[in-house]
């Protein structure tokens, strides 16, 4: 399997509270990208935050020498070409350790940035910029002419397919749109949170999508995780956290992710209704997986507690229903990766070694009649 540990602020004991943050800057993050590297984890998840993601991972590289780099990025905010030419840059640096996150994002923090494109649009908008990165991957000049991208003559000048290899695509989502983008153009489909059952509904649809396009991918889940030495421990552990959610701090999150148009957001939401019960063990969503951490914290809020057995058969429950690659963390993050990394991860079968990603073949993917909007 894949094993990834996050790789983002904010951080801390109970980050939602001042008191319980701890500053995250450069020298942290050394500590982090080394840490992962040692322990022997897949890769790390550079997800959006305070930090530029493509600095960030260009700053951290030379402290590793395994760990690959799972950098989020927004279509659309950048033009598809730029974006084509910065990541060959970072494959070709890293030796091949690049994977890039698509990230389609909600209105409003899009609209930041300048993008004020709906829901289903977004996605529509996304289908066309993979289009033309698949296009200058495969070492094609590229004139394109479609509703949301222009490009003439766009072509990567470094040895694209050659001695370098297209970037793996990430990518995640709930909606029907963002599941046929997912079959249609990226690697590995990630999702949030999901109980195992939730999650291989997901998968089965999904992979039959991606089966229409003559393809197959790989599934991962992003989750948090408390692991201590036995189960109770590992629930006096979440109760601690949970005793630190105060009426104010899960007032703001609720505030900040209510409204949203993703739905993936609104799935994570549900499991806790935004209101906190006296016993922690109400918000157990399924055997071992609590939901109460997306009370405090915004996108994935469930959390697999309990010993190390417990955690792995937990891991193996997922396993079953098809998920091969898996996004965690704890609170604070060095020292949980430390934790899992010591107690769970040697007993894990973990991928380290460098994947390839998948040989793209245009024609299996689109119609010929689609030439008269992408010609070349």
């Amino acid at each position: 399997m894949n094993v990834l540990w996050y790789m983002c602020a904010p951080d801390g004991r109970y980050p939602w509270q001042p008191e319980g943050s701890r500053p995250v800057d450069y020298g942290y993050y050394r500590q982090l990208a080394q840490a992962y590297d040692h322990l022997g984890y897949t890769g790390a998840l550079f997800a959006t935050g305070a930090h530029d993601v493509w600095v960030l991972a260009a700053a951290l590289l030379p402290y590793t020498e395994r760990l690959r780099f799972l950098v989020a990025i927004h279509p659309g905010l950048i033009a598809p070409t730029l974006l084509a030419k910065m990541a060959a840059t970072l494959q070709e640096f890293s030796r091949g350790r690049l994977m890039l996150n698509i990230v389609s994002g909600d209105a409003r923090m899009l609209g930041a940035y300048g993008m004020t494109m709906p829901h289903d649009e977004r996605y529509d908008m996304a289908d066309e910029y993979l289009t033309i990165w698949h296009r200058l991957f495969a070492g094609e000049t590229v004139d394109f002419d479609g509703k949301y991208f222009r490009t003439v003559g766009a072509r990567l000048a470094l040895p694209v397919g050659e001695t370098i290899a297209p970037p793996p695509l990430w990518f995640g989502g709930s909606s029907d749109k963002a599941l046929d983008v997912s079959a249609k153009h990226v690697d590995t489909y990630l999702s949030w949170g999901e109980t195992p059952e939730q999650i291989k509904v997901k998968i089965d649809a999904v992979r039959e999508r991606a089966a229409r396009h003559g393809r197959k991918l790989d599934y991962g889940i992003r989750l948090y995780v408390i692991v201590r030495d036995t189960d109770a421990k590992a629930w006096e552990a979440a109760n601690e956290l949970y005793e630190r959610m105060d009426e104010t701090a899960i007032a703001a999150n609720q505030k900040f992710v209510s409204n949203t148009d993703s739905v993936g957001q609104r799935r994570m939401s549900a499991m806790h209704g935004g209101v906190k019960p006296d016993d922690l063990r109400d918000l157990e969503v399924a055997p071992n997986l609590w939901a109460g951490i997306g009370l405090v914290r915004p996108g994935p809020g469930t959390a697999i507690v309990g010993s190390p057995d417990t955690v792995i058969r937990t891991l193996e429950a997922y396993r079953e229903a098809g998920v091969d690659t898996f996004i965690l963390s704890g609170m604070p993050l060095l020292e949980e990766a430390y934790r899992f990394g010591e107690s769970v991860l040697p007993r894990l079968d973990v991928n380290r070694e460098l994947p390839q990603a998948r040989q793209f073949t245009w024609s299996t993917l689109f119609d010929r009649d689609l030439s008269k909007t992408a010609a070349g």
